[in-house]
Formats: C-alpha cells, structure tokens, sequence
C-alpha cells in the first residue's frame, strides 16, 4: 500500500509556498517607479546623483548624469553649483599643494647630497618653490570663474560624494543608469590639472638650471619627479575622498615620524649635540621649521581652528616631538646598548 505524504512534509511545503508568495508581494510594493525618459514636468529620479536637466523648451531631460559645474537637489534638477570653498577644503588643497613641493625638495637634497645650503642648492630650492606656485595660481585662474582667484564649487556632504561611479542606480533591475559626475566639482578635477601644470613647468624651467647648477647630478631630482607625479596622480584618482578625510591626521604622524628620522641620522646623538645642531646648522634649523610647519598645520586642520584660543593655543605644542626626541635621545643611542 502506498502511503502519502507525511503532516510534517505538507507543513513545510505550505510555509515554503507562503513564504515565496510574501517575499514576491513585498518586491512588488517595494518596486521603484520613475517616469522614464523626456518629461514635461519636473519629476523624481532613482539614486542620489541622477538628475535631470532642463531643456530649452522648457521640458526636462531623461535621468542621468548632471553636467560638469552643476548637482543635483532635492528635486532631481541639475542645478549650478554655486558655493564657496570651506576654510577646510581649503586647507585639503593646500594640502595637495604641498606635497609635490616636499617631494621636489626632498628629491633635490637627496641629488645634491651636501650636508650644507649651498647657492646652487638653494636656486634649485626657489626654483621648484616658484614652479608649484605658478602652477597653482595658473590653476586658479582656469578654474570657473574663469580669471579669477575665487571658486565655486559644490559643497561635500559625506564620502560617496567622491565616489558617484559605485553609486549608479539600478531601479528594479532593469538596468543601471550611469550618472557618475563630479559631484565635489571643482575639488576633484582641478588637483589634476595641478598636478599637470607642475610637470610642464618642472620641464620648461629645471632641466636647463639643474645643468648649469648640479651637472651630472641634478637630472636625478627631475627624473625622480616623472615618477612621483605620476603616483601622485594615481593615488589622487583612486583614493582622493579618503585622503580628504584623513589628510590632517596623516600631515600630523608623517611629520612626527619625519622628524624622528631625520634627528635619528644624526651621527652623535647626545642630547647636547642634538640642541646645538638645531641651534648652529642652519639646515638642520629650517628642516625642524618645516617639520613644525606641517605639524602647525596638522592641528589647523584638525581643529579648524573653530575656537579660536583654545585651538590656537595647541600649536603651542608643535615642539613637542623633537623636545621628546632630544630629551629621550641618551636611552635610544645604539652606541649605548652593549654598555
């Protein structure tokens, strides 16, 4: 005789059946409904840069990207940007500023490799000093309004703002509408021109003086900088609203650890040498300046200096690394260590 189905067995198949049937009812609840292509009517777009722009008979577009210089708002309108750079974003771009500038001078005194501030040493310093100056006052000017120091810009409000490529909408699977844009214009675009400028002019201006001033040796600082520019670039395009974020935390630890290697080369590491060497050379001076230089500007950064005592004051504690350093040197000295 043939027996039938077990109660346990009809059970489970019953809640499979139900389950399915929930599941599918909640999709078609959940479904997105968005009117496609060319409207009359200004009407909602999927995902948080979709928009649509208004055409010249009054009709708006299909949802899709904004053009460059506008966002999208609340109402799905591509609007033109028109905000003013935070005291922050300025600060990132001085940021981007300075580390093509630190990367010249350290790969000039890496070629010149004198322990002393030489004339030719400190024409090749001035000169790579005026190259990123220049490019970045040309950059200023070509960025919209055009011949002005000014910018607009549109405002960052969190981190996928840097990244709209990962955030292109797929409304009910039907297919993803590509709206990548640069919805942090002109932060993103303008750091690349930058970074172009700086090269043509290091290639217009260094080549002739590092000839004159350090032959043999002095290509070396320009051939280093065909490589980092470069890596600059790559590094900018892939992980510029994470180093947006992070740049005063990552100015203030490289500084400390910079400055904790370069006290570290020197050969006698008493306390006493360490102070008079700061004192007396005047390279190992304007090395430490700078090093309390980019510190200082860590805790701007940091701070934004949003209280203006109190977070003025912190910069009071930029000597406190190599004080540490100098002050802790006798423990730390290999020379020490088998005694």
């Amino acid at each position: 005789m043939v027996m039938g189905p077990k109660p346990l067995s009809v059970v489970l198949v019953l809640l499979c059946v139900v389950c399915v049937t929930v599941v599918q009812g909640f999709k078609e609840k959940k479904r997105f409904s968005y009117e496609k292509g060319v409207v009359k009517t200004l009407s909602h777009c999927p995902g948080h840069y979709c928009g649509r722009t208004e055409l010249e008979n009054g009709s708006w577009s299909a949802c899709g990207a904004c053009e460059r210089g506008l966002r999208r708002n609340e109402s799905s309108a591509c609007v033109e940007c028109n905000d003013k750079p935070e005291f922050y974003d300025k600060l990132y771009l001085g940021f981007m500023g300075l580390l093509p500038l630190t990367f010249h001078l350290g790969c000039i005194d890496a070629a010149a490799m004198r322990r002393t501030f030489t004339r030719e040493v400190m024409t090749l310093y001035a000169s790579a000093v005026i190259e990123v100056v220049v490019a970045a006052v040309v950059t200023l000017l070509v960025t919209e309004p055009v011949g002005s120091f000014s910018i607009r810009s549109c405002k960052v409000r969190k981190l996928a703002d840097w990244y709209p490529l990962l955030h292109n909408p797929n409304p009910n699977y039907e297919g993803p509408l590509h709206c990548t844009q640069e919805a942090v214009y002109p932060l993103y675009s303008m750091v690349f021109v930058f970074y172009t400028l700086c090269l043509l002019v290091m290639l217009l201006v260094r080549p002739l003086l590092s000839s004159k001033l350090l032959p043999g040796r002095g290509k070396s600082a320009i051939y280093s900088a065909l490589y980092f520019f470069p890596a600059l670039i790559v590094t900018h395009a892939v992980g510029a609203g994470l180093i947006y974020y992070s740049f005063p935390y990552m100015v203030i630890i490289l500084s400390v650890i910079s400055n904790a290697a370069h006290f570290a080369f020197q050969l006698d590491q008493s306390m006493s040498a360490l102070l008079e060497g700061c004192v007396r050379d005047v390279r190992n001076l304007v090395i430490l300046l700078g090093h309390w230089g980019l510190h200082a500007y860590g805790i701007i950064a940091i701070t934004q200096l949003k209280e203006g005592v109190l977070h003025g004051s912190l910069c009071a504690l930029v000597p406190l690394p190599a004080l540490f350093y100098i002050l802790t040197s006798k423990f730390t000295d290999p020379s020490r260590i088998n005694n």
